[in-house]
Formats: structure tokens, sequence, C-alpha cells
């Protein structure tokens, strides 16, 4: 027992020195004074929108009013069944200069968000696009900035860590803990090395340069991957082009998910494909959340002696990681207690999502079934997956 707590220990403590070096590396948005003109590049913001009404106006609101002197404004239309693309209209005759694409068929081959993000692109006239979500607000400045950091450092794709601004403690702990655990996988704080495999990709924020986005393919190069953003990221970085990621959260808010249940099923049609659809691979990451979240807790309330120190070491740092991640993302810190609870949920929705994955052999998204024997086509996300 003591060698398993004394392990247990070191793997926490290994994670919480990852995390914080990384965190604590990692620039912010703020640090960027604007430095733009008239004369500064097109930029072509593009956001796609399914059945968003609620949402919507907001999220377009706060981009007509960026600061920022060129810039066009791409609305994609995704088979809305709802009153979105009235709000869409509504606002078009307020801002006449407000471009509208409405798809009513989706292609083969095709996810529906991947086609409509793809169909901005291809109406796009910037020498640079910026992928965003249609419930995403940004502070005024957001673009004026980005754009400065994106021309100073010669970055061919730059993506922002937005703030979430959902309410209720265990739902905010439930993102810091998902987010956080991207961060290990993803790394974002070594994107910007040229030698580095890392890479990132945030739906909410993923500005890339025109010639960049043609030269990987677009999203016709993973048309029916679910995780979009991050493959995006991922194709830029293998291409061996200039890549970033800084902290946003005080200039890019989102309303994650509404509650805990819409948490639940929103991640139904991503986790599987982030395990790269491989049951060995589900099981591995089963196994490291019970041995690194769950054990701590359960090796101090039920182990002796030395065992029980280490087992209180490694629950420490878990705390310490979690605080972390959540000062980074701006979450209040002192949720740290609902991370007792967190990975139990995490185990519940990756089983489930596997589960139903398997059992409709494929996933339901927005109203329209995308069948597993397609979705395995795609490249994994992550190379650490062997090829089946």
């Amino acid at each position: 027992m003591i060698t398993f707590a004394v392990f247990v220990f070191l793997a926490s403590l290994a994670t919480l020195w990852q995390i914080f070096r990384g965190m604590s590396r990692m620039r912010t948005l703020a640090e960027v004074r604007p430095d733009v003109c008239s004369s500064s590049p097109l930029v072509s913001i593009i956001v796609p929108a399914c059945n968003e009404e609620k949402t919507v106006e907001p999220a377009l609101r706060s981009l007509l009013q960026q600061d920022y002197p060129n810039v066009e404004i791409i609305v994609v239309d995704d088979r809305s069944t709802d009153s979105t693309f009235t709000v869409l209209m509504s606002l078009q005759e307020e801002y006449p200069d407000l471009l509208l694409e409405q798809i009513t068929q989706l292609p083969v081959d095709w996810l529906g968000k991947n086609h409509a993000l793809y169909r901005g692109a291809r109406k796009a006239n910037g020498e640079i696009l910026l992928f965003t979500d249609a419930d995403v607000v940004m502070e005024p400045s957001t673009l004026s900035r980005s754009v400065t950091w994106l021309q100073s450092e010669q970055l061919d794709h730059l993506s922002l860590v937005f703030r979430n601004i959902a309410q209720g403690g265990l739902l905010n702990a439930m993102i810091v803990d998902a987010l956080g655990g991207l961060f290990l996988l993803l790394r974002p704080w070594d994107v910007r090395k040229g030698q580095s495999r890392a890479f990132a990709g945030i739906g909410a924020f993923n500005m890339i340069r025109k010639e960049a986005y043609w030269q990987v393919g677009g999203h016709a190069s993973f048309q029916m991957h679910p995780i979009d953003d991050i493959m995006l990221g991922k194709k830029v970085k293998r291409a061996g082009l200039a890549q970033d990621c800084l902290l946003g959260t005080s200039f890019v808010r989102v309303r994650w998910y509404e509650t805990l249940p819409a948490m639940v099923n929103g991640l139904m049609k991503n986790i599987f494909a982030l395990y790269g659809y491989s049951l060995s691979f589900v099981v591995l990451g089963l196994m490291g959340i019970v041995v690194m979240s769950i054990v701590p807790l359960l090796g101090l309330l039920f182990s002796q002696g030395p065992a029980r120190f280490f087992f209180a070491a490694a629950l420490l740092c878990r705390f310490a990681v979690f605080s972390c991640n959540a000062r980074g993302m701006q979450v209040r810190s002192n949720l740290f207690l609902w991370s007792l609870l967190t990975p139990y949920l995490t185990v519940f929705i990756v089983i489930k999502a596997v589960y139903m994955t398997l059992k409709n052999q494929g996933i339901e998204w927005r109203g329209t079934h995308y069948p597993l024997q397609e979705l395995k086509k795609e490249e994994r996300l992550l190379d650490i997956f062997p090829d089946s």
C-alpha cells in the first residue's frame, strides 16, 4: 500500500508542477497593447448558428461593437428550426453590412458545424479569418489586440482561452476539470515552440490567416470530426506553421453550458472521439481518472500510517491543480471542494458517451445522425493513439 500511495503522490505532484509551470508561462491578451490603423488587414469573422435564437443577438452585437477598423461579419445559419434566422434578418436591417448565409441541406459526409464554417470561409474576403460561436461575447478591444499579436509575432494561428460565465458550483468545477484535462493533454503553453508537438485550437476564438487555412485544407480536411476547433490547431501545427494560445478570459466570455445535464448531453458527441474511438484507451483513461482523482480521498479515509500521509498529500496536490486552473480561467478557486465529486461525474460521462455511441452506431448532434463508421475514418485528434 505504501508503494502505491507514494506513486499516486509523485504522479499528482508531477501534474501540479506541469500545470503550475505551464499556466504561469501563458501570456494574457491584456498584455497586448492594440496597434492597428485604417490600413490594417481585413478580418472576416465567421459565426455558425444552429438554433441560437437566445444567444446570437448579444454575441453579434459584441462583434459589431469591436473597435477594429476593418472587419466583415459572416453568419451562417445551419438549418435552424427556431427563429434564429428571423433574428439575423432583423439585425441585418439595423446593420446592412452584416453578411448572412443560410444552409437548408447538409451535404453527405459533413458534420453540420464543420460545413457551416467551411461555407463561411469560402464566402470570406478577409486576409485573416476568425472562427467563433453564436454564444460568445467579446470585449470591444479583443479583435484589435489579437490582430496586433498575430501581426507582431508573425503568427499563422492564434486561439484564446475563454472565460466561462455559467452559474453553479458543481457545473463550474466540472468545466474547470474538463478544460484542465485538455490543458494537460494539449499543453497550450508550448504551442508557440516550433520544435514542440503541442497544439491548440479553441472554438470560441480561432483566428487564422486565410492563406494558412487553405494551405491545411480548411475544414474539408476533417469534415466529419466532432472536435473541429482543436483539429484545426493540430493541422496548423503539423504543417509547421506558427501558432500561439493566450489567456483571453477578460475578453472572451461564453456560457459554455447552462446546466450540468446540458453539459452531460453536450459532451456525448465528442468524448469517444477524444479517445480515438478506442475502447482500450477509454479503459486506460478511466483508470487514470480513478487513480489520480478518486483514489487519494479513498486512501486518506481508509488507509493507515505513512500511506495515509501520502494519499493526503496527493489530495492536496489535486486541490492545488484545481485552484491553479480555476485562477487561469477566472473561476472562483474556493469551489475546489466540488472537485471531490467531479471525477465520478467524469467517469459517468465517459461511460455514457461510449455506450450511447456504440448503441446508436454513431452520434446525434443538432438533430442529425452521424454514423460511427464514417466518424472513424477521420484522423485521430491525439497522436498517442496508434492506428487500429
